[in-house]
């Protein structure tokens, strides 16, 4: 199986259904024994499908069941059926308002997850806000046929999984995307899915080590995905093999989002409280915002950088300090530029960056520029591609 979107048609002649109906199995998941508490979990999940089922009657042509089985949905599964990309499917092992997933098995014996998207434009009325004026969508999407958007909804976790696999980012990997159909590698084990980090039990010493994980993960996220995740916290995170996972990325925003910065500042912040309340010292929200989107962190000082900010983390104390409360708030509400061309007074503001008379909250940016020139006077003196190419080839002719 590819790992990119398949764009070649099924056959169109007419699929045989017939035999294929008793590998689809999406009602209680079933199994020996649930670790992590996870039983409690998939019983109320399951209650929750059954009041959906009765709450959720549309017309015959687009009657689902539990919101995404219609009928176009059921033949795709039933040509992947057919097509050998999936075997069976067992069981719904997570709900959502815009997707469900199922566990399901390849005719090799490979767990997989299936993720469905919602055919209901409902679900989709406000997720406007994390595609519009993304470059990646310039040209459009339509907003008016649900079918569309929720395949294009689609298609974003599969570009998002792709670019943060590829950057080294724990996530699952995306098999194969037809319609509002995403087959991905299953996180768990013997059936059983992984716990969500808000479900998971963890020994005392285990919070601390998956809150540096988490920070590190995020940043990147931020800088080697290019990506936002937009939804960051508890939920969309699992606990699997002492490590974590992150999920659900369809919401997931480039950097030139003219909202990522705010979307990141909630993720910063969803991330801060989770940990905080598994009493891990934690850095404050500006802190680990900055740690970031500051261009200067990389992949080699990271550790020396943590560790340094690791002398002044925030404990529940400071948390409770009214002055520290209105520095977090305030923090929070600050206007943060893009870009440096949204800086009403650029050289003032990287003057008083370099100077440290003023702690700007847009500091990084600055920094950024900096970076920019150098890179910018490198390049002036680099040798171009085809040009070392050229040289490469002549040194191995001789």
């Amino acid at each position: 199986m590819a790992n990119e979107i398949v764009e070649g048609q099924f056959s169109d002649a007419e699929e045989d259904t017939i035999g294929y109906s008793n590998k689809i199995n999406i009602e209680k998941y079933e199994g020996l024994s649930i670790p992590h508490g996870a039983a409690n979990v998939l019983n109320e999940t399951n209650k929750r499908i059954d009041n959906q089922r009765i709450r959720n009657k549309d017309k015959h042509d687009r009657a689902t069941v539990e919101q995404v089985l219609d009928p176009r949905t059921r033949m795709i599964l039933f040509k992947m059926l057919n097509h050998g990309f999936i075997n069976l499917i067992d069981g719904c092992i997570s709900t959502g308002k815009e997707a469900n997933v199922y566990w399901g098995e390849s005719k090799t014996g490979i767990e997989l997850a299936i993720k469905i998207y919602k055919t209901s434009i409902l679900h989709f009325k406000d997720r406007d806000k994390y595609v519009t004026g993304e470059f990646r969508w310039r040209h459009g999407y339509c907003r008016r046929n649900p079918r569309k958007m929720v395949q294009m909804w689609a298609e974003k976790e599969f570009r998002n999984l792709t670019r943060l696999i590829k950057n080294g980012v724990s996530a699952p990997n995306p098999i194969y995307l037809r319609g509002n159909v995403l087959l991905m590698d299953f996180i768990g084990s013997n059936r059983w899915p992984a716990p969500k980090l808000k479900d998971a039990v963890l020994k005392s010493s285990k919070p601390r080590k998956l809150y540096r994980e988490c920070v590190e993960m995020m940043w990147r996220i931020y800088n080697k995905s290019r990506l936002v995740h937009a939804d960051l916290s508890e939920y969309n995170l699992l606990y699997f093999n002492d490590s974590i996972v992150v999920i659900d990325v369809s919401q997931a925003v480039e950097h030139d989002h003219p909202m990522a910065l705010q979307f990141l500042m909630k993720d910063c912040t969803n991330i801060t409280e989770f940990f905080r309340k598994n009493d891990v010292a934690v850095m404050s929200v500006k802190q680990l915002f900055e740690f970031i989107t500051d261009p200067t962190v990389t992949e080699e000082n990271m550790d020396d950088y943590l560790d340094a900010v690791s002398e002044s983390v925030l404990n529940d104390e400071e948390f409770s300090d009214p002055t520290k409360i209105v520095e977090v708030e305030v923090f929070k509400q600050a206007y943060i530029p893009q870009n440096l061309t949204q800086v009403v007074d650029i050289e003032r503001d990287i003057d008083l960056a370099k100077s440290g008379k003023q702690d700007l909250i847009y500091k990084t940016l600055a920094r950024k520029k900096k970076i920019k020139e150098m890179q910018a006077e490198k390049r002036k003196v680099k040798v171009k591609k085809h040009v070392k190419k050229r040289k490469e080839r002549l040194a191995k002719k001789k």
